[in-house]
């Protein structure tokens, strides 16, 4: 194994193949919210990372905002040849990349030496991508989620880049099984290195409905779709009731509980 892989912090990476530089899923300056907002959770870089210079590829494996970044993304050359999940393609595309190709689980495509072939990854909703990348310097699989495919034939690689915890976030479920899948990634690939992805990063995340509460705001966006107003409120919860505050004039009010028998 001769290649060289730089970690970024939450799934971005850059793996070097000797010149070859691939430049995987970053965030590497702003903000970073998942949908439905920021009320969920929000990350915040401590510092900004440099882009990397002399870059050969950007690899996307999801569309999401942590693995296609808008302001990430604009700091990079619209030159820069993108591989990317149909919604990672969709991403770039709007932002002026020039050179963008789309690779559905099972497509491979080449970049000199390089071969990458994508992978079925998480469903967030839709199915996003792994990727295995064969290179005469080494071998890698990545996939941000810990969802594998189990239509990868099993063969040995020099590297696996994967969560290695689980993660449940309320509304979504199971957001990583790195826990779970590590085994059999472990069988299948019979990796030499693992390399822990996803959960890391010089950052903090906050988001009220981690701990309880949930704030919701469409302040800063389009108005309602009911009377075409903007509010702020946030649900608490008591011992024996949950709350609603309406933030702009401080009034509160009780849910209506009906307890089932």
């Amino acid at each position: 194994m001769t290649f060289s892989v730089t970690y970024f912090g939450s799934s971005g990476w850059l793996v070097e193949f000797g010149e070859l530089r691939v430049l995987i899923d970053p965030w590497l300056t702003g903000t970073l919210t998942f949908p439905p907002g920021a009320w969920l959770i929000e990350g915040r870089l401590h510092h900004e990372i440099q882009v990397p210079e002399q870059l050969d590829l950007l690899l996307l494996s999801q569309g999401l905002a942590d693995h296609a970044h808008p302001p990430t993304l604009k700091k990079l050359p619209r030159s820069l040849r993108v591989l990317g999940s149909p919604s990672a393609a969709a991403v770039v595309k709007k932002l002026g990349f020039e050179r963008v190709q789309t690779l559905k689980p099972g497509e491979t495509s080449h970049i000199e030496e390089l071969t990458v072939e994508a992978s079925a990854g998480a469903p967030v909703p839709k199915i996003e991508n792994g990727y295995v990348l064969t290179h005469p310097m080494g071998s890698i699989y990545f996939e941000p989620h810990g969802f594998l495919d189990k239509s990868i034939s099993p063969r040995r690689l020099d590297a696996v880049i994967t969560p290695v915890v689980n993660v449940t976030l309320p509304l979504a479920g199971a957001f990583l099984r790195g826990k779970d899948v590590l085994p059999e990634l472990i069988k299948r690939f019979q990796p030499l290195s693992i390399l822990s992805s996803t959960t890391g990063g010089d950052a903090t995340f906050t988001g009220n409905i981690i701990g309880g509460d949930i704030d919701l705001s469409n302040e800063d966006r389009e108005p309602n779709e009911v009377d075409g107003t903007q509010g702020s409120w946030s649900i608490q919860e008591g011992v024996n009731n949950l709350f609603l505050i309406n933030r702009n004039t401080g009034k509160q009010y009780n849910f209506v509980l009906n307890e089932r028998n």
